[in-house]
């Protein structure tokens, strides 16, 4: 059966996420979205996606050390590139840096691309205020040693929870887009940067990794909360979509805009009431306007306050998604090299037929 989308048509068998859009759960390795972002760490829930794959996901101490290691390294590897890099965008410029990533590197490669996702955007983010990059520190965590290489200071406790919540929030999440052109690359042996490369190339498209930036864009036009309503009206008559509202899977709210906002009440977000007073309104004209269709806050609503709260500027917020998704690509990379079989499905031709000779 052809459907559009491939919607229904199972691709893989994973141990890794488990997406359950009708009753709004996400699973990864037998926890779910709640318990992972309760009880881990970024490392801890790279450890986990690693079991089984990867010898140092057996000692998350080990693999700590490891990607603080991997960080330097990366940071060595940014001196040539990144004058070029900050000619690009920051995801144009993060894919040229990861494609100087070569495969002759010693580090373990499924390491060294977790680590180095934050320290390549780190450095495009101050290349982009004429400031020189900043080493990483080795002893630090994931996410407090990205804000520190971003602002060039250690960051506060609750900013730092904050963004490692977001990073285990959204480290994997099923077959999507990103995740199934990286399957696609690594079933043909190509290795892990250049699988990392392709999912980083389809993050890049605005359907699916580039609308956290445009929800910020959204409550700046609103303004106040006396124009919610109106501005909102405004934009369903006019038939434009409202940014972080819908999803392609889930049918009922997205489990990872729940934590993340809980998340956010620990900063001190200048949107966040605003933001509440948006949502409620929105979903309430969303039924009026779209009868029949569910259309809840998705991930990318409270992605959008969450970035801003710890004071990551509006066009990192999609490479800073590539930070954390890097844990789910390289553990889906990992698992379909242990399958050891290409990735290569039909097309049903609908094309014209040839003419036969009279």
């Amino acid at each position: 059966m052809m459907t559009g989308g491939l919607d229904g048509v199972v691709a893989a068998t994973t141990v890794l996420s488990h997406v359950d859009g009708e009753a709004g759960r996400l699973i990864l390795r037998g926890l779910t979205l709640e318990q992972a972002v309760s009880t881990l760490g970024f490392e801890d829930v790279l450890s986990l996606l690693w079991e089984g794959f990867a010898p140092e996901a057996d000692d998350p101490a080990v693999l700590r050390r490891m990607l603080g290691a991997a960080r330097v390294r990366a940071f060595e590897l940014t001196a040539d590139v990144l004058p070029a890099a900050a000619k690009l965008t920051p995801i144009e410029g993060l894919r040229l840096l990861l494609s100087d990533l070569g495969d002759d590197e010693a580090l373990p490669h499924h390491v060294l691309a977790v680590a180095a996702m934050p320290v390549f955007v780190a450095a495009i983010g101050r290349g982009r205020r004429n400031l020189s990059p900043v080493p990483p520190d080795p002893a630090l965590g994931h996410a407090a040693d990205y804000l520190r290489m971003l602002h060039g200071a250690p960051a506060a406790p609750e900013a730092v929870k904050a963004l490692d919540t977001y990073l285990v929030a959204v480290s994997d999440h099923g077959l999507n887009a990103s995740t199934f052109a990286a399957r696609v690359v690594a079933s043909t042996k190509a290795g892990v940067f250049s699988a990392v490369t392709a999912a980083l190339c389809a993050l890049k498209g605005p359907l699916h990794g580039g609308a956290p930036g445009p929800v910020l864009d959204m409550l700046d036009a609103i303004g106040t909360a006396d124009n919610i309503r109106p501005w909102l009206e405004s934009h369903l008559l006019a038939g434009e979509r409202l940014m972080g509202f819908g999803h392609r899977i889930y049918k009922v709210r997205d489990p990872r805009a729940d934590v993340l906002k809980a998340a956010i009440k620990q900063l001190d977000s200048a949107h966040i009431h605003l933001a509440e007073a948006v949502e409620r309104e929105a979903v309430g004209l969303l039924a009026e306007h779209k009868p029949g269709r569910r259309l809840e806050i998705n991930v990318e609503f409270y992605t959008a306050l969450l970035l801003d709260g710890v004071g990551l500027p509006r066009d990192l917020f999609t490479p800073t998604f590539a930070v954390s998704r890097a844990a789910g690509w390289t553990a889906h990379i990992l698992e379909q090299e242990q399958a050891g079989r290409i990735l290569r499905p039909q097309s049903h031709y609908i094309g014209p037929q040839v003419s036969e000779a009279a």
